[in-house]
């Protein structure tokens, strides 16, 4: 306790006593995340208000061997941002860290603190007519430095890309407490090793992401939104590729949404209707959008009336306002509601190359049909750069103590199926630590050595994120 004592009282020097939290009350809101999986009791919450905090407290713990877990938003699935239930950690927040640096839209960036709320710097940018493109389910209330750190995929990656392309420049605190700067805002710049690349996607265990610059792009100036009714998987492949020609490369979004995941929307948000006159097996959400005097109407029709003709095409509407675009989009925003309320269930962030997507469907569907014949398949996402989500529902009247370990099981005859077609088990959720032993029972011997080489020359006292995608040296 005394030890604690003197932590916390070290700590309040740095930051005042409103930039520490250890009141239990106070400190409930950071052992969640967004799926309500709870972690364990940190040493204290502590949230800096600038970078030279965060280095202060990183050099503390470094001095005095205190493990430390950065927190973003709150919304990360695979638990890499709780409190560990076993050791005690510091949680340090960096949501008190949400200042716009520099908005310069000639070089089309925009440089920010990590603790940005993406929503807010979505529309920061957008009052200077440009656009981020990084749009996620979470994006009320994740940050950017989250983002970063976890290279977040989401709807427009088809177009955009990764977070990681998004990314210009970054400031990093390193887990010995010293501040790697390049915040250049250069789109070009070839000197030497890219190290931000080492903290992008390292989910906070190389060093804590305190500030972005951010490429910038147009903002569009005409979208399109539609809703495509196909007969099954190999229809909408075959649509998305059709769609990729008549389009240009002007389509930002082609997501796959299965029936039932659309009477998971419906129930979730009882304001949302059925869509078409007809019910249909798959559908698929896609957006076109351009910055300049595209037509993209003329586009649309062309790939109705193509896909119509070839039989890929059952039905389909287009939005004819902005609102009714926004009810298309509710529709992939509460299904995630709608499978959440159904209690615990297997969530997964798989991916593969597109063209196994109907293949790998096919034999996941009746592997888990073999294993549990009533369980529920729902696979939808970002079919246009390979990302599935293969959600399985377990039979509503299973006991809640039975649904762990039948979902672990079904999680291991997936990630198997996976493997077998070179696919990947996170394609943007991360590893963090409730994905772990499945990662590194795939990864191969000189990935694995490198990976834990590149953590002991940064991390050798594994102080920073310990446990998380990597055990630790002792586990």
């Amino acid at each position: 306790m005394s030890n604690d004592n003197a932590l916390i009282g070290e700590l309040e020097k740095l930051l005042g006593a409103r930039g520490v939290l250890t009141q239990e009350d106070d400190l409930a809101r950071y052992r969640t995340d967004w799926t309500g999986r709870c972690g364990g009791m940190p040493l204290a919450v502590v949230r800096p208000e600038n970078t030279a905090q965060v280095a202060d407290i990183v050099a503390y713990c470094h001095r005095h061997d205190v493990p430390l877990v950065p927190q973003g938003g709150h919304s990360g699935l695979v638990c890499g941002a709780m409190p560990d239930e076993e050791r005690a950690e510091l949680v340090l927040s960096l949501e008190r860290m949400n200042q716009v640096r520099e908005l310069d839209p000639l070089n089309f960036s925009l440089s920010v603190d990590a603790g940005c709320v993406l929503q807010t710097l979505k529309e920061v940018a957008e009052e200077a007519d440009c656009y981020f493109p990084l749009a996620l389910g979470a994006q009320g209330s994740c940050q950017i430095g989250g983002n970063i750190s976890t290279n977040a995929g989401g709807i427009n990656v088809l177009r955009y890309g990764m977070t990681r392309q998004l990314v210009l420049g970054l400031e990093v605190v390193m887990p010995d407490g010293r501040i790697l700067s390049h915040m250049r805002a250069l789109h070009k710049n070839n000197t030497g090793y890219d190290l931000k690349q080492l903290f992008i996607g390292a989910e906070g265990t190389l060093g804590i992401v305190t500030g972005a610059v951010l490429k910038l792009f147009p903002k569009p100036q005409v979208t399109r939104t539609a809703l495509l009714a196909c007969a099954d998987i190999d229809a909408v492949l075959a649509l998305y590729a059709l769609a990729r020609r008549c389009c240009c490369d002007l389509l930002t979004a082609f997501e796959l949404i299965p029936r039932h995941c659309l009477e998971l929307a419906m129930q979730a948000a009882p304001e949302l209707r059925d869509p078409l006159d007809s019910a249909h097996p798959t559908y698929v959400l896609m957006e076109v959008a351009a910055s300049g005097p595209a037509d993209l109407d003329a586009m649309i029709e062309a790939l109705f009336e193509q896909g119509s003709e070839a039989g890929l095409l059952a039905d389909g509407v287009l939005a004819s306002s902005e609102a009714q675009a926004q009810q298309l989009w509710l529709i992939r925003e509460a299904m995630l509601e709608g499978q959440r309320q159904t209690g615990e269930h297997l969530r997964t962030d798989i991916s593969l190359p597109i063209s196994s997507l109907s293949l790998f469907h096919a034999q996941a569907c009746h592997a888990i049909a073999e294993a549990c014949p009533e369980a529920t398949v729902i696979a939808y996402g970002h079919i246009g750069d390979g990302n599935l989500h293969f959600n399985i529902l377990p039979p509503a009247t299973l006991a809640e103590a039975e649904r762990p370990p039948l979902l672990h099981d079904l999680e291991l005859r997936l990630f198997e199926i996976v493997e077998a077609f070179d696919g990947s088990i996170s394609a943007e959720h991360g590893i963090g630590r409730l994905k772990q032993a499945a990662f590194l029972d795939t990864l191969p011997g000189p990935e694995y050595d490198l990976m834990r080489g590149i953590k002991h020359l940064l991390d050798p006292r594994e102080l920073l994120s310990p446990g998380r995608i990597l055990p630790t040296s002792g586990e």
